[in-house]
């Protein structure tokens, strides 16, 4: 499974309009907490890949937490790569699972999400902690030769929003953080 994403930069209120303007279906608002790993066999900064375990709050529902290993960008036009992810029961357990097997906590990421449903594309709405307020576009395609006709439509979509796809940051919360 591939995720195509694309995420810029964007002042929420204004999409916030723009979503409603279009009817965009919401999906609803959580809180996300991710911690990131470093791996002891090999530096993910360097090789672009990710593993972090991710606690959700939903506004109305039961937490979650998963376990992601993200590979690294497939172009350079996109944020698209390789994801693989899966429920876990407790947090904590996982944690103490990687922190066993040399895996160190790198940094934390929290931010508030509002998602919405636009034209099969998932547009989120991300206020991230000590980095800004960012829009994501994204979808998931099966394959490599889906990729480049889901990339475009999130540039469609992104327009659609009053939003310019040349102001795409490649870079993932983390790296923004880590930069700031």
């Amino acid at each position: 499974m591939y995720e195509v994403e694309v995420k810029v930069p964007a002042d929420l209120a204004a999409v916030r309009e723009r979503l409603d303007a279009l009817e965009a279906r919401p999906l609803g608002t959580v809180v996300q907490v991710d911690t990131y790993y470093d791996a002891p066999h090999r530096e993910f900064a360097e090789t672009d890949e990710a593993l972090r375990i991710r606690s959700e709050r939903p506004e109305d529902g039961a937490d979650e937490t998963r376990v992601t290993y993200k590979g690294p960008l497939v172009d350079d036009e996109s944020k698209t790569r390789e994801e693989v992810e899966t429920a876990v029961a407790d947090h904590d357990k996982t944690d103490a699972i990687l922190t066993n097997l040399g895996f160190e906590a790198a940094a934390t990421v929290r931010k508030e999400r509002e998602r919405f449903a636009l034209d099969g594309y998932t547009v989120t709405l991300d206020s991230v902690d000590d980095v800004g307020e960012y829009v994501e576009v994204e979808t998931d395609v099966e394959d490599k030769a889906a990729l480049e006709a889901a990339r475009e439509g999130a540039y469609d979509v992104l327009e659609r929003l009053h939003l310019d796809p040349d102001d795409q940051l490649r870079t993932s919360y983390l790296g923004l953080l880590l930069e700031s």
